[in-house]
Protein backbone atom coordinates (compact mmCIF):
# COMPACT_ATOMS: atom_id res chain seq x y z
CA UNK A 1 0.00 0.00 0.00
CA UNK A 2 1.68 3.24 -1.34
CA UNK A 3 0.99 6.35 1.26
CA UNK A 4 -1.54 8.26 -1.22
CA UNK A 5 -3.58 5.28 -1.04
CA UNK A 6 -3.21 4.96 2.83
CA UNK A 7 -4.38 8.45 2.95
CA UNK A 8 -7.16 7.85 1.08
CA UNK A 9 -8.57 4.80 2.48
CA UNK A 10 -8.30 6.94 6.42
CA UNK A 11 -10.26 9.76 5.22
CA UNK A 12 -12.97 7.03 3.54
CA UNK A 13 -13.38 6.55 7.88
CA UNK A 14 -16.56 8.28 8.92
CA UNK A 15 -15.38 11.72 10.29
CA UNK A 16 -11.67 11.44 10.01
CA UNK A 17 -9.51 15.04 10.06
CA UNK A 18 -6.57 15.38 8.85
CA UNK A 19 -3.58 17.69 10.14
CA UNK A 20 -0.05 18.30 10.11
CA UNK A 21 0.76 19.14 13.45
CA UNK A 22 4.12 17.81 13.39
CA UNK A 23 4.97 19.88 9.42
CA UNK A 24 4.09 18.58 6.28
CA UNK A 25 6.11 15.35 5.99
CA UNK A 26 3.80 14.07 8.89
CA UNK A 27 0.06 12.99 8.23
CA UNK A 28 -1.92 12.93 11.56
CA UNK A 29 -5.84 10.80 11.02
CA UNK A 30 -7.73 11.72 14.11
CA UNK A 31 -11.55 10.99 14.87
CA UNK A 32 -13.53 13.07 17.27
CA UNK A 33 -9.73 14.80 17.96
CA UNK A 34 -8.23 11.66 18.83
CA UNK A 35 -5.59 10.21 16.63
CA UNK A 36 -5.16 6.97 15.14
CA UNK A 37 -2.66 6.86 12.93
CA UNK A 38 0.34 9.32 12.01
CA UNK A 39 1.89 8.64 8.02
CA UNK A 40 5.72 9.75 8.19
CA UNK A 41 6.06 11.10 4.26
CA UNK A 42 9.55 11.16 4.51
CA UNK A 43 10.29 7.72 5.03
CA UNK A 44 11.01 4.91 2.68
CA UNK A 45 9.48 3.28 2.52
CA UNK A 46 6.34 5.09 3.62
CA UNK A 47 5.66 4.16 7.75
CA UNK A 48 2.26 4.48 9.78
CA UNK A 49 1.60 4.66 13.44
CA UNK A 50 -1.15 2.81 14.67
CA UNK A 51 -3.08 2.31 17.68
CA UNK A 52 -3.23 -1.11 18.48
CA UNK A 53 -4.27 -3.72 20.88
CA UNK A 54 -1.50 -4.83 23.38
CA UNK A 55 -1.77 -8.68 22.52
CA UNK A 56 -2.25 -7.86 18.80
CA UNK A 57 0.40 -5.45 19.06
CA UNK A 58 2.83 -8.28 20.24
CA UNK A 59 1.55 -10.44 17.41
CA UNK A 60 1.79 -8.44 14.51
CA UNK A 61 5.22 -7.99 15.45
CA UNK A 62 5.91 -11.21 15.78
CA UNK A 63 4.48 -12.14 12.25
CA UNK A 64 5.98 -9.27 9.95
CA UNK A 65 9.17 -7.69 9.60
CA UNK A 66 7.72 -4.62 8.67
CA UNK A 67 5.70 -4.06 12.14
CA UNK A 68 8.08 -2.91 15.02
CA UNK A 69 7.00 -1.12 18.13
CA UNK A 70 5.47 2.66 17.84
CA UNK A 71 8.48 5.25 17.09
CA UNK A 72 8.02 8.17 19.42
CA UNK A 73 4.75 6.28 20.52
CA UNK A 74 3.63 4.35 23.41
CA UNK A 75 5.20 0.90 22.66
CA UNK A 76 2.61 -0.76 24.20
CA UNK A 77 -0.48 0.47 22.49
CA UNK A 78 0.83 1.35 18.97
CA UNK A 79 3.16 0.01 16.10
CA UNK A 80 4.93 1.34 12.87
CA UNK A 81 4.09 -0.29 10.01
CA UNK A 82 6.58 0.19 6.46
CA UNK A 83 3.02 -0.04 4.44
CA UNK A 84 5.11 -0.30 1.26
CA UNK A 85 7.55 -3.00 1.50
CA UNK A 86 5.23 -6.46 0.69
CA UNK A 87 3.52 -6.27 3.76
CA UNK A 88 -0.14 -7.03 1.94
CA UNK A 89 -2.31 -4.39 1.42
CA UNK A 90 -5.50 -6.49 3.20
CA UNK A 91 -3.19 -6.12 6.44
CA UNK A 92 -2.82 -3.22 6.36
CA UNK A 93 -6.33 -2.24 5.83
CA UNK A 94 -7.14 -4.54 8.58
CA UNK A 95 -4.30 -2.25 10.92
CA UNK A 96 -6.22 0.66 9.99
CA UNK A 97 -9.36 -0.51 10.96
CA UNK A 98 -8.37 -1.76 14.02
CA UNK A 99 -6.74 1.12 15.02
CA UNK A 100 -9.84 3.80 13.92
CA UNK A 101 -12.36 0.94 15.78
CA UNK A 102 -10.12 1.59 19.12
CA UNK A 103 -10.31 4.86 19.65
CA UNK A 104 -14.08 4.99 18.20
CA UNK A 105 -14.59 2.55 21.75
CA UNK A 106 -12.98 4.95 23.61
CA UNK A 107 -15.09 7.72 22.67
CA UNK A 108 -17.92 9.24 24.92
CA UNK A 109 -21.36 7.68 23.54
CA UNK A 110 -22.65 10.89 22.51
CA UNK A 111 -19.46 11.37 19.87
CA UNK A 112 -19.97 7.66 18.94
CA UNK A 113 -23.69 7.95 18.26
CA UNK A 114 -22.70 10.57 16.16
CA UNK A 115 -20.53 9.55 13.99
CA UNK A 116 -22.95 6.12 13.46
CA UNK A 117 -25.71 8.59 12.13
CA UNK A 118 -23.42 10.06 8.67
Amino acid sequence: MNAERFREYCLGKAGVTEETPFGPDHLVFKIAGKMFALLALEEIPPSANLKCDPDRALDLRDRYEQVRPGYHMNKKHWNTVDIDSGLPEREVTKMIDHSYDLVVQSLPKKAREKLQSH
